[in-house]
């Protein structure tokens, strides 16, 4: 048996002869030869290996891979204590530390008795100059990432028919007993990048629950179970051949609550927000691009879309033109694109979508948006009721009943205030006694100022009719003082005769 000093001189032996002919082969061979030979190579031996690697790209065409997303939430809990290399990650708001394979490393997992090794794979793309980006002197430099499968090639059809599907459901379950929802926003400049670097997210912290929420119980019980129906109802949308998808169109006066109930519903849901600032986009396809990079399960939001693009009603404007319409001289997002993004073509890429449009003026959109179909809900958000003032007190001062609360009600029968308004009144106390009687002055000024405009208006309405019978009395009179001289006149003329 060789001694151990042999054995370690053989083997730098070995490895300097290695590293000899690795530099010989840098130096006298053209790099272009050396990858084919490695290719080929590699080609060779994998013919008489008895493993199989599965390629998992990022993208599949322009859409995420379900399979690497799956993976990469998946092989977060199966790092073992052999893996050198993590990435971990974790915001101030966040409860958990996100932890995810760093390029080239490896993780073995086994499935009914068979073992599987995953390998994370990361190289950067070459820099290229984008003539059709947004600033035609930007430069871009994206990443390409995959993840290798490999296994014996005689467990193929139970990878490709049980473990992945294993994976998936194992991912999907992790994702929604840890997820916290997003608030994602546009980075305009990533639109002709990476996709997935086109959105950027922070933590929704936004407390709104429908418990919470100050609107009327009635349209709150509907949209509840219109959101719960919508849920259950995905062998439904398939066999009716319509997209899984849900639009609502919140309209009413400002500080009413558009962007609260927003907020309770992605919490109500665990769905991700998109929030979609339309005046930014420069043509139909940005606008394709940002929701082919949505995720399935979210909610797509256009605030105050009256007033992002030029959505106004045509007929009113006597027209149907389908011109471009710019903003700041830039052409934009028109129309049909808008509608083609609903219920269009485009409306289908992608499952359990929410779709959101809020407005101050209905009455201004264009009617080929409040078609059936497009936008399924119309939820009015209306002025403060009596019936949803209990919820404010409640949220604020902790009390169900009070003495006060009755003549509050009644004021609320006779005058037009937001929750916001009503909100900020309670505010000012912890004293419900104070707090209230703050309200109800709130009321009595706002009454007064209503009755008061009232008068104003009445008033004007008076002058002006009373203007009007004056004119109409004058023009009488001249009328008559006109017919007495007719009259008059052929007397005249018969006396002279």
């Amino acid at each position: 048996m060789p001694s151990a000093k042999a054995v370690l001189s053989s083997a730098a032996s070995l490895a300097a002869s290695a590293v000899l002919i690795r530099t010989i082969a840098n130096d006298l061979i053209p790099h272009q030869f050396q990858d084919y030979l490695f290719s080929t190579f590699h080609t060779l031996f994998s013919r008489f290996s008895s493993q199989l690697t599965i390629i998992i790209d990022e993208f599949d065409g322009f859409s995420t891979n379900q399979i690497y997303e799956a993976a990469e939430i998946y092989l977060s809990s199966r790092i073992s204590p052999k893996t050198r290399r993590l990435k971990v990650a974790k915001s101030e708001k966040e409860e958990n530390f996100k932890v995810a394979m760093e390029r080239d490393e490896e993780v073995v997992d086994t499935f009914q008795g068979i073992q599987l090794r995953w390998r994370m794979v990361c190289h950067e793309v070459q820099r290229q100059i984008l003539s059709y980006s947004r600033d035609p002197n930007s430069t871009i430099q994206s990443q390409v990432r995959y993840f290798e499968l490999s296994f014996h090639k005689q467990h193929k059809n139970m990878v490709l028919k049980s473990y992945l599907e294993f994976v998936i459901r194992e991912a999907k379950e992790m994702k929604e007993n840890l997820k916290t929802v997003k608030l994602h926003t546009v980075q305009y400049e990533n639109l002709y990048g990476n996709l997935m670097d086109a959105w950027t997210s922070v933590n929704l912290n936004h407390p709104a629950k429908f418990d919470t929420l100050a609107m009327d119980p009635e349209l709150k019980k509907a949209v509840i179970e219109d959101l719960e129906r919508f849920l259950e109802r995905k062998e439904f949308y398939r066999r009716v051949g319509k997209a899984w998808k849900r639009g609502y169109l919140l309209y009413g006066p400002p500080g009413t609550g558009k962007s609260s109930l927003i907020a309770a519903i992605a919490n109500f849901l665990k769905f991700n927000v998109y929030d979609l600032e339309l005046t930014e986009l420069r043509c139909n396809s940005e606008l394709k691009k940002l929701i082919i990079a949505t995720a399935n399960r979210s909610i797509i939001v256009i605030e105050d879309i009256d007033c992002t693009i030029d959505l106004v009603n045509r007929e009113k404007q006597g027209g149907g033109s389908q011109q471009a319409p710019e903003y700041n001289g830039q052409p934009q997002v028109t129309l049909s694109g808008l509608l083609n993004f609903v219920d269009g073509l485009w409306s289908s890429c992608g499952d359990e979508r929410i779709i959101i449009f809020t407005t101050n003026h209905k009455e201004r959109l264009d009617p080929a948006l409040l078609r059936p179909g497009r936008m399924d809900m119309h939820i009015h958000m209306s002025y403060l009721k009596a019936s949803a003032f209990s919820i404010l007190a409640l949220n604020h001062l902790g009390i169900e009943d009070h003495l006060l609360f009755e003549e509050i009600r009644r004021l609320l029968t006779g005058v037009e205030v937001t929750p916001a308004e009503v909100a900020e009144e309670l505010m000012k106390s912890d004293d419900p006694d104070v707090a209230l009687g703050g309200v109800i002055e709130f009321l009595q000024r706002k009454k007064r100022e209503h009755d008061e405009a009232g008068t104003k208006q009445e008033n004007h309405m008076q002058g002006k009719n009373g203007n009007d019978n004056k004119d109409e009395e004058q023009m009488g009179q001249q009328n008559q003082e006109e017919g007495e001289r007719n009259e008059t006149q052929p007397k005249k003329d018969e006396e002279a005769v």
